[in-house]
């Protein structure tokens, strides 16, 4: 009979009794595997019961605008006030991540969430050692705390990450699992990520770091609060000093690198986080509230550099003042840059109102176009005289130019160059304010009348309210042969959207007036005849315009106060002109100039038609009727059967649209979209349209009378 003791038991070596008597294999075998197997299945029944592991609330991330570029613009934080911006190995600087793998989990690729070695390196250390030395989580452990964080580090919850961990590489792989600790990992304070860290304490994205600011970010997630930069620079230090000692016994990095990396400074304070185009991602966010990733297709360099332009200007404008700056891609109508105001964050300047879309007088900035209007209609021509003297267009209405001077007789090139008023006011008589109205209406542009009043002959002086940004999109039409602009949304950098299809001037005008402007005189020490541009001042001093452009891009300028507020001295030439031209240069290149139309008239005033060499007012002649287009009626739908299927792409038979004019001096010259068809001394004519669709139809007699209508060709 065996003596006491000598049985074999899980806690002894039970291989000897009694002295030489050696206990069976067979006998104690099974009893060690019972020892060993128990913990394996009560980990085992454990892990069953743990429910599956939600990772919708780790995947939320911080919503980004970018540039069209995909550089980033502004972040927005979390609904629960945290910086974690998205962020994956493959955005990040290789060297931060061997120097994060060496100094948290130098087998990440091999082992499968948890490392036996690791594990059991710290278990001897803190039984030798009687403390905590060593940790043995890997980070798979430490993304499985972040993910599903326990209020107190027990043996259970080390049990349960150690669980998770392994759930997590077999669910997601270990490429997905370094991007959620990537993402996830803290910084100290609302920052979670090392894209957000990054950018709080270095002011750059973490693709490039130096060997000092890689060592800094590995080290912080260890213990983020006690090691904030920002307040405790000293701890901070001595934890990257550390691990750039460990990068470079492990070989990442050398002795003049290491020494290099541990001189430089470390950052006492937290950077903003970019807030470029503020205005136009918060209307970015809030049309697409669910999307975390949101493209726009502004060019981030020239806004960066615009917004610094418009808050530098508006600095030594005055105080309370604010600027607006609008890039438009004359190619396809693209929104390049859109600053709102002159500083999102200045209160003082109300810089949260995005004045891009505010409503406001243009002052003589819409001249342009009431030009345009005239040269398409026939009424006048850039060489043809007009007045420019003490005139009373109505019983009350006498318009007076902005330095109360008169310049006689002079060209229309001349009188729009020096934004005279009294020959705008003229030539809006002409072609008819309510027309004039509808016409930019039609265009696309969203103008506003005082209590909707009737369009009056103010409206050619500014008297309407229209935004910065609808402006600009006229001008670029005057830039594309007269086309307007696709209204291309601000969100998204997909194909350019399909032409409009509206005009704002036919090609030959258009080149008219964008070759007047070009001989504009330009502000004090810009070059002359590089940018066609117009300014405006709005009555009262409280709005300064400056629009220009070429065949690239197309820049609007506002200036003023965001509550209206008169500013004395604010005048379009000397506040926003300027601003014009440094935002062309910072655009950068040359200048391009259209190509002239063919169909365009290079004449002196006396070596032009008759009726086009001075502006006469539509009087009727000595002993004769005013001058009048009898047929077709303004507004008619003349059908001549091309609106058919079988009659589209044709050209109608017969005499096409009869033409009748009634009063006037003979010979009559009749125009169709501002290009002479025919020239006759009856009063009666005909035209052949190429096709369907709009036209409008003019005559003129030998005094200079002239009368318009439109009419819809079918």
């Amino acid at each position: 009979m065996p003596r006491a003791g000598t049985d074999p038991a899980c806690g002894g070596d039970g291989v000897r009794g009694g002295g030489s008597r050696i206990v069976p294999a067979r006998r104690w075998l099974p009893l060690l595997l019972a020892c060993a197997a128990a913990p394996l299945a009560a980990v085992a029944i454990y892990a069953a019961t743990l429910p599956p592991l939600d990772l919708s609330a780790a995947r939320a991330r911080s919503v980004v605008v970018l540039d069209r570029a995909g550089e980033l613009l502004r972040p927005f934080a979390t609904a629960d006030g945290r910086w974690r911006l998205p962020a994956t190995a493959g955005a990040v600087d290789p060297r931060y991540l061997a120097m994060l793998k060496v100094y948290e989990d130098r087998r990440f690729a091999r082992h499968s969430g948890i490392d036996p070695v690791a594990v059991l390196r710290a278990a001897v250390q803190g039984l030798r050692q009687g403390r905590i030395v060593s940790g043995g989580s890997t980070l798979s452990m430490q993304v499985a705390r972040l993910v599903e964080p326990r209020a107190k580090r027990t043996a259970v919850a080390k049990l349960r990450q150690a669980i998770r961990a392994v759930g997590l590489e077999q669910r997601l792989g270990k490429a997905q699992v370094l991007d959620l600790y990537l993402a996830l990992a803290p910084f100290g304070g609302s920052l979670e990520g090392v894209r957000a860290a990054s950018l709080a304490y270095f002011g750059r994205e973490p693709a490039r770091l130096t060997a000092a600011q890689a060592a800094l970010l590995v080290a912080l997630p260890q213990s983020p609060e006690a090691r904030r930069p920002d307040r405790f620079p000293d701890r901070a230090r001595a934890a990257r000093d550390r691990v750039i000692e460990i990068a470079r016994r492990r070989g990442l990095l050398g002795d003049d690198e290491a020494r290099e990396a541990r001189a430089e400074p470390v950052p006492t304070a937290r950077r903003p986080f970019p807030m470029l185009a503020a205005h136009a991602a918060e209307e970015a966010l809030a049309a697409e509230p669910s999307r975390e990733v949101i493209r726009l297709g502004l060019d981030g360099r020239l806004q960066a550099s615009l917004e610094a332009l418009a808050a530098e200007r508006a600095a030594a404008a005055g105080p309370a003042l604010s600027a607006a700056i609008v890039v438009l891609d004359n190619r396809d109508g693209r929104t390049l840059a859109r600053v709102g105001s002159a500083g999102y964050l200045d209160a003082g300047r109300r810089g949260a109102i995005d004045m891009s879309r505010a409503i406001r007088s243009p002052g003589s900035a819409l001249k342009p176009f009431v030009y345009a209007m005239a040269f398409e209609a026939g009424l006048a021509h850039p060489e043809t005289l007009v007045e420019d003297r003490p005139s009373r267009f109505s019983a009350s209405y006498a318009p007076e130019n902005f330095d109360l001077t008169f310049q006689g007789t002079v060209t229309a090139r001349r009188a729009l160059q020096l934004s005279l008023n009294v020959p705008a006011v003229a030539l809006m008589e002409a072609v008819g304010p309510a027309r004039f109205v509808a016409h930019l209406r039609s265009a696309g542009a969203d103008l506003r009348l005082p209590r909707e009043a009737a369009p009056g002959l103010p409206v050619a002086l500014g008297g309407l309210g229209l935004t910065l940004t609808d402006l600009a999109r006229l001008y670029a039409g005057l830039a594309r042969d007269g086309e307007m602009p696709p209204l291309a949304p601000e969100a998204g950098t997909g194909p350019a959207p399909a032409a409009s299809g509206r005009r704002i001037a036919g090609p030959v005008s258009a080149w008219y007036v964008a070759d007047i402007l070009r001989g504009t005189p330009p502000p004090d020490n810009a070059l002359p005849n590089r940018l066609a541009y117009k300014t405006g001042t709005s009555f009262g001093y409280r709005d300064a315009w400056a629009v220009g452009f070429d065949r690239r891009v197309t820049i609007a300028v506002w200036v003023g106060r965001p509550d209206g507020a008169a500013v004395p001295g604010l005048v379009g030439r000397l506040v926003a002109a300027p601003i014009l031209f440094d935002a062309f240069a910072r655009y950068g290149g040359e200048t391009v100039i259209g190509p002239r139309p063919p169909e365009a008239l290079l004449a002196a005033s006396a070596d032009l038609p008759p009726p086009l060499r001075r502006l006469a007012k539509d009087q009727p002649a000595e002993g004769g009727a005013g001058l009048r287009i009898a047929y077709p009626p303004d507004g008619a739908r003349v059908d001549l059967g091309l609106a058919s299927p079988a009659g589209r792409g044709a050209r109608p038979e017969g005499e096409g649209v009869v033409l009748k004019a009634s009063g006037g001096v003979p010979p009559l010259t009749w125009m169709i979209d501002g290009m002479p068809v025919a020239r006759t001394i009856r009063r009666q004519s005909s035209w052949v349209p190429e096709g369907a669709g709009f036209a409008r139809i003019s005559v003129l007699d030998a005094t200079g009378a002239s009368d318009s209508v439109s009419v819809r060709i079918e």
